[in-house]
């Protein structure tokens, strides 16, 4: 589906009962960058701050920074040298202290940490934002919210939406392959974001938007379809997919929660990223790490297909569980990011036996449309993998230094790290968690 069809829905009457919402400019094709002093002039822009890191200077910064001096504007650049750069405090208070406070517009060159830290700073100063993508790499150049590590814990920090998202596909093909293979990898989590979407609407009756379940779809589709092109850095298959993770920011936009493009297998990407910020083990790009998790979460859907649910074994495993041992655990295993994580139960109670209860016999009641759900939305885990050989991406944790050995605490502690019902929760209410993760 192409981004005009997906902007018709802008501001529209939906069938779910909202208008949804989004008002930022795309600039997506051959020399789009060129598109930039047009919207200098439109936001007056006088004195511009620059982001990017190394990279991304070479990539588009300085053409940036060119062209914003060349207009007879002032720019203040301020590059990263950290390397990995971590969207934390430190890098948000970073680029706080270079920026000057007589700027009017903020620019950012780059795409996953830059543009969550330029989008950041943006909403910090309430001044407008321009990304001038480097990368198809990840679904944030859309979306109101920024990926953030604070004090340890992964969250979507609200900050501020693009005023203006300009993705050359002249500069993207020219991103490094696995920064594309990254891009797809965060595009096939779609098919367990809006599996779970779906699912707890059922379950638990979450607001959830067909309308927008297809457009992601689409943009899913078309991007497997242009798979094979990704390595030949084909502009087609790279506009695909740059496309389809715009889509995927526009979507969480217009549903207003990041259901349309997260769901368990985000959650395992984030806990590997607390892992590495508290102890230092091996994590990867975010795309990666996401493609990893949808084929773990598919092997265990395939699982879930032949089960009969039980209530009195359900109703044993929750009376059974021992809360206190389990918050040791993810201490342990998380860091003081499982801070967090502990803290938010106390608000949410999921582990309480009555709410479990209440969501069991729902589950209970309506298995059959949630297996058809399953059955509809998720393709096999060997379709999966051949996409992933395809593009020659990993499968597995140990391809990325991790130990397979990880992944059962990993998919438990993912039921905590929001309050978002995903499979991981479906499992525990099911009373099948432990049993589903033996190795």
């Amino acid at each position: 589906m192409s981004l005009e069809k997906l902007l018709a829905m802008n501001g529209v009457p939906c069938s779910c009962g909202k208008i949804h919402k989004f008002d930022a400019a795309l600039e997506v094709g051959p020399g789009a960058i060129l598109s930039l002093p047009s919207y200098l002039e439109k936001f007056s822009a006088k004195k511009v701050f620059l982001l990017s890191d190394q990279n991304t200077w070479a990539a588009a910064g300085q053409r940036c920074f060119d062209m914003i001096t060349g207009s007879g504007r002032e720019c203040v650049s301020h590059c990263f040298h950290a390397d990995p750069l971590e969207p934390d405090e430190h890098a948000v208070g970073s680029a706080v202290m270079h920026f000057a406070w007589d700027c009017d517009l903020v620019v950012a060159a780059g795409s996953g940490v830059i543009n969550d830290i330029g989008k950041t700073v943006a909403a910090i100063s309430h001044l407008p934002y321009i990304i001038v993508g480097t990368a198809p790499s990840m679904d944030g150049y859309a979306s109101a919210t920024s990926s953030m590590t604070r004090d340890g814990l992964k969250i979507s920090l609200p900050t501020k939406g693009a005023d203006v998202i300009i993705g050359d596909t002249d500069i993207l093909r020219q991103a490094p392959l696995k920064l594309m293979k990254a891009g797809l990898g965060d595009m096939v989590a779609k098919y367990v974001s809006i599996c779970e979407w779906r699912i707890s609407q059922v379950i638990n009756g979450e607001y959830y938007c067909e309308d927008i379940a297809q457009l992601v779809r689409s943009a899913l589709k078309q991007c497997v379809d242009q798979a094979d092109g990704l390595l030949r850095r084909e502009e087609s298959a790279v506009q695909a997919v740059f496309e389809g993770l715009v889509i995927s920011g526009v979507a969480m936009n217009y549903a207003g929660v990041s259901r349309p493009a997260s769901g368990l297998e985000h959650y395992i990407s984030h806990c590997l990223d607390m892992r590495f910020v508290e102890f230092g083990t091996p994590m990867d790009l975010h795309g990666i790490q996401c493609a990893i998790g949808t084929r773990i979460a598919l092997g265990l859907y395939e699982k879930l297909k032949s089960v009969i649910p039980d209530r009195e074994k359900a109703l044993a495993y929750v009376s059974g569980f021992d809360y206190d041992a389990w918050t040791k655990q993810l201490r342990s295993f998380l860091g003081k990011g499982a801070d967090s994580m502990i803290e938010l139960e106390k608000s949410e109670k999921k582990y309480d036996v009555a709410h479990h209860a209440a969501r069991l016999e729902q589950i209970l009641a309506h298995w059959d449309t949630i297996l058809q759900i399953i059955e509809e939305e998720l393709p096999s885990p060997a379709a999966l993998d051949q996409l992933l050989d395809t593009i020659q991406a990993p499968k597995t944790l140990p391809e990325i230094g991790n130990s397979a050995d990880l992944i059962p605490t990993i998919v438990r502690c993912t039921k905590d790290i929001r309050d978002k019902y995903i499979l991981s929760r479906l499992l525990w209410d099911l009373g099948l968690l432990d049993e589903f993760l033996e190795m």
